[in-house]
């Protein structure tokens, strides 16, 4: 089993350049082919030049290419890890149930209510040590985004890739959120549990209290992050970043979303948790991080790849390799491509 990583990434750019010499020499054969057209047949240019090599022309441009290719592969410096260890760490499970519903597009919080609360999550992964992360998606219904896991990258990939319209049913089943984050704490040696609800509390199921106090009884203690204003705001409708109208009800009014903090509140309050308004990012890390830091820290195991060892060497020795043949190839023919004949260039 092997695990790659790529140090830096930012050298790919560099493989731009094989393109670019492609392109050049297509122009470059063109302009060549136009020119000699002018003044020769293709007989007479036989004549006058019969050890030039259209093939050899077109491999020193292949080994060129493959010789940037090489260079470049090398200044990323992939690295292979081989070794699988496992690692003793202690921490806190923590499930994110983030509400991607319609009513989260509204903007009385800036950028607007959905990217304030993908900011928060991120900002809160950021500030974690070894405690173990999940996400949920929910709207009308609850969508698992991801797993139990201590791959802060892949969480804020994931994070990332979230938005309103990855779940067609509208809503803010709070409730179903809670009902599949137990499912994320089903390991005996999962250490403590918590569950980090972000949402404005909208268009809640009333039974959501009711699940709340069934998750505590299961040892979930439930954290409610409030996002918005309790004045609210329209609902935006946007085409490629462009304002189009709000959304309106059945009688043609615009809707306003407000924020219900009451609803937010009750569910923490069943689950031995805490609301926590989510206006100030510092804030809320730093209330977030005291919570954390109060609960019993459980030792678990992880298993993680050691010993990376850096690769470039063998894609810096195939650059050279490369560009040493493409200073030695010349653009003429040889006895033993006369005697392959590809092309058919001695016809």
């Amino acid at each position: 089993m092997f695990d790659f990583q790529l140090e830096e990434k930012v050298w790919f750019w560099m493989l731009l350049i094989i393109p670019v010499i492609v392109f050049l020499y297509t122009i470059l054969q063109f302009w060549k082919y136009r020119t000699q057209k002018r003044f020769s047949s293709n007989k007479l240019l036989s004549r006058l030049s019969p050890n030039q090599s259209l093939f050899k022309s077109i491999l020193k441009v292949v080994v060129l290419c493959l010789a940037f290719g090489s260079l470049a592969i090398a200044l990323v410096n992939p690295k292979i890890g081989t070794k699988l260890e496992t690692v003793k760490r202690q921490g806190v499970d923590i499930v994110f149930a983030v509400d991607v519903s319609k009513s989260m597009l509204a903007e009385d919080i800036s950028p607007n209510r959905l990217e304030k609360s993908k900011q928060l999550v991120n900002q809160i992964i950021n500030n974690l040590a070894s405690d173990r992360v999940g996400i949920i998606a929910y709207a009308g219904k609850a969508f698992p985004q991801l797993p139990i896991t201590t791959d802060y990258a892949s969480a804020k990939m994931f994070l990332k890739s979230m938005n309103t319209d990855m779940l067609s049913s509208q809503g803010t089943a709070i409730n179903e959120a809670i009902e599949l984050a137990k499912t994320y704490f089903d390991d005996e040696e999962q250490t403590n549990r918590v569950l980090i609800i972000i949402s404005d509390g909208e268009d809640h199921s009333d039974i959501a209290s009711n699940v709340a106090e069934e998750a505590a009884d299961e040892g979930i203690r439930i954290f409610t992050i409030g996002v918005g204003e309790t004045e609210g705001g329209p609902i935006p409708i946007k085409r490629n970043g462009i304002l189009l109208n709000y959304k309106k009800d059945s009688q043609g009014e615009t809707v306003i979303t407000k924020l219900n903090e009451e609803t937010l509140q009750q569910i923490a309050e069943e689950a031995n948790g805490a609301y926590i308004k989510g206006n100030n990012t510092s804030e809320v890390i730093e209330e977030i991080k005291n919570i954390l830091n109060r609960m019993d820290k459980t030792e678990f195991e992880a298993k993680e790849f050691a010993d990376y060892k850096d690769q470039f060497q063998w894609f810096l020795g195939f650059g050279i390799f490369f560009l040493f043949i493409d200073i030695f190839l010349l653009e003429r023919k040889t006895e033993w491509l006369k005697r392959l004949n590809l092309f058919n260039e001695n016809i």
